[in-house]
């Protein structure tokens, strides 16, 4: 139903990453603080991180030659950054080392019932530049997949995603942080991920049941968007296409961090198609490796692996 048990090295596929690469402060606190309040935290830790860093380790954990397109600062921070990716598999020939910007910082808090907040100074990943991108471009046309999120210049988002398609690589878009989207952008965009924060921003609707999620999604759709996949948390996903809307159940798992979450989510679901499934099979499975990702503090160690994918599976008695 899901991944079989062979090594999926074997299938020989690509997957280009395009987005953020910067460093995680996390801190545990028992409750997220309010606006003006002070919260000690009981644990600090560092860990490596960005949108674009962890899905493309979170898509060559699951097997796919990923090759990430990125920025870091000369410094101590994008040292660290560089040499994760490098431990964790992802291909850094197309990550630029900027001499005069600092590497990107996030700063969480995540409360004791998983839940974060998030604040970002881009540095380096505000520079990724359309010339970055050019120099993957040698390579694209043998890629099965451009995974790319905004928490780079929209400009070089928008070059991206047009040069994919004329070269027919299958694009997914995870809107975040959310951002306004032209409709000749959004129709170079197979696939577009948002959350339910994000889709209500794109669209500008107040969304307070599905019905209103699936209006949302048909709005994307006329401005061009060809399938929206709506990540719901607990509640699943939402799977919405011009003909066909399908809803796929949360999976129970006991979350103690949903940081790369979306991560472990979109990179699946880029694995998942880039092998030729269905968006039904590929939305499932996507699901199950969003959940994983909260049973662990921090986003790259905690995205789950091909094995503890195939385990969680079996573990349920689901006959991949």
């Amino acid at each position: 139903m899901f991944l079989n048990r062979r090594n999926p090295l074997a299938t020989g596929l690509r997957i280009v990453v395009l987005g953020a690469t910067h460093v995680d402060y996390t801190l545990l606190v028992d409750q997220l603080p309010k606006v003006g309040e002070t919260v000690t935290g009981k644990t600090l830790k560092l860990s490596l991180g960005g949108k674009g860093a962890n899905q493309a380790v979170a898509a060559t954990r699951l097997g796919a030659e990923t090759y990430l397109v990125s920025r870091v600062g000369n410094d101590s921070m994008g040292r660290d950054a560089l040499e994760g990716l490098i431990r964790n598999g992802v291909k850094t020939d197309y990550v630029t080392i900027d001499e005069e910007a600092t590497t990107g910082v996030a700063f969480i808090f995540v409360g004791t019932n998983g839940r974060n907040m998030i604040g970002v100074f881009s540095g380096a990943d505000d520079k990724v530049c359309e010339d970055d991108f050019k120099r993957v471009e040698g390579i694209l046309k043998d890629t099965d997949t451009l995974l790319v999120q905004l928490e780079i210049p929209l400009t070089t988002v928008r070059y991206a995603v047009a040069k994919a398609k004329e070269m027919d690589v299958t694009v997914i878009l995870n809107p975040a942080p959310a951002k306004p989207l032209d409709s000749k952008t959004l129709s170079n965009i197979d696939v577009i991920t948002p959350n339910e924060v994000e889709l209500s921003e794109l669209t500008h609707m107040e969304l307070r049941g599905s019905d209103d999620y699936v209006k949302a999604c048909r709005k994307l759709i006329e401005r061009g968007v060809k399938t929206v996949v709506v990540t719901l948390g607990k509640q699943g996903a939402m799977l919405v296409t011009e003909d066909e809307t399908y809803h796929v159940e949360g999976i129970r798992v006991r979350s103690v961090d949903t940081t790369g979450a979306g991560d472990a989510f979109n990179a699946a679901l880029a694995f998942m198609l880039a092998r030729g499934s269905s968006y039904e099979e590929a939305v499932k499975l996507a699901n199950v490796a969003g959940a994983l990702a909260t049973t662990k503090v921090g986003a790259q160690e905690a995205l789950p692996t091909f094995s503890e994918i195939n385990n969680f599976l079996s573990s349920f008695r689901i006959q991949p």
